[in-house]
């Protein structure tokens, strides 16, 4: 207990410290938000115009879809606002030997690193994601109950650590590469794909986003469930099991990398 309270209050130093940054720059957040704005406003265009050619998508709706989409931004976002500075480790922090100050303080070096910047940026992916969200599901004939609703409020946070243990994963790659950037970007990327119903993509795409890189555990099946009330079983429970065992997989490999660190100059 002493321990979990001392990485808290840990982690409420870092948000103290990263919105007082963020007050200090108000030029970039806003440049930030604005070009995250502008992006999120292409893709949906371009939904716009798929759509005035086609009534629907392999049996999906322009709402259904703009709700998956929108839903795919809440995991994505939570994962972005917490936990984006494992990119740092891929980029230059075991690279430029900066590592060595989390094997000095009294604190798992995994969650002082997850937790040392609070990504203000990841607010704009929260607001969008949730807006989509609230605007389409009137339009969705959604049978709700108690149970689907505590599912999907269950399965949002372990749809985000998803992405976290994909991140942990590569960038522990570092450690014995030194960089591991691209690796990260090229598998993160892969989530582009979480945005619209799998049934799009052919066999291959399908089985590579639900079982190896599993960005479509984070939006497409959790939507299936809420709005189709498919298959829970799979559709709530793979998300659970895959974040769970991928992170395992993601604190191995990062407790292995840790020990393999050679510190700069090396």
């Amino acid at each position: 207990m002493k321990h979990i309270k001392r990485a808290l209050r840990m982690y409420r130093v870092f948000a103290a410290q990263e919105l007082k940054r963020m007050m200090e720059y108000k030029a970039d957040f806003i440049i930030g938000i604005v070009g995250f704005l502008l992006l999120q406003v292409s893709n949906l265009l371009f939904l716009w115009l798929i759509f005035r050619q086609v009534p629907d998508l392999m049996g999906w709706s322009v709402n259904e879809i703009v709700f998956i989409y929108g839903f795919s931004l809440l995991p994505k976002g939570l994962d972005h606002l917490l936990f984006d500075n494992l990119w740092a480790i891929g980029h230059y922090i075991v690279r430029k030997g900066e590592f060595d100050k989390y094997l000095t303080r009294p604190v798992n070096t995994l969650f002082h690193v997850m937790v040392e910047k609070f990504q203000t940026e990841a607010l704009g992916e929260l607001v969008v994601g949730a807006a989509l969200v609230a605007v389409t599901l009137p339009q969705l004939n959604v049978s709700w109950s108690v149970e689907k609703v505590v599912l999907i409020l269950v399965v949002i946070p372990f749809a985000a650590m998803i992405y976290t243990a994909v991140k942990t994963i590569t960038a522990s790659v570092a450690f014995w590469s030194k960089r591991s950037g691209n690796i990260i970007f090229m598998f993160y990327m892969v989530c582009d794909f979480a945005k619209y119903p799998v049934t799009i993509y052919n066999r291959v795409v399908r089985d590579v986003i639900t079982y190896f890189i599993p960005f479509a555990l984070t939006a497409y099946y959790p939507a299936v469930f809420l709005l189709r009330g498919e298959n829970p079983l799979f559709c709530i429970g793979m998300p659970v099991l895959a974040a769970v065992t991928l992170m395992a997989i993601g604190i191995f490999v990062w407790h292995k990398g840790t020990q393999a660190y050679e510190s700069a100059g090396s």
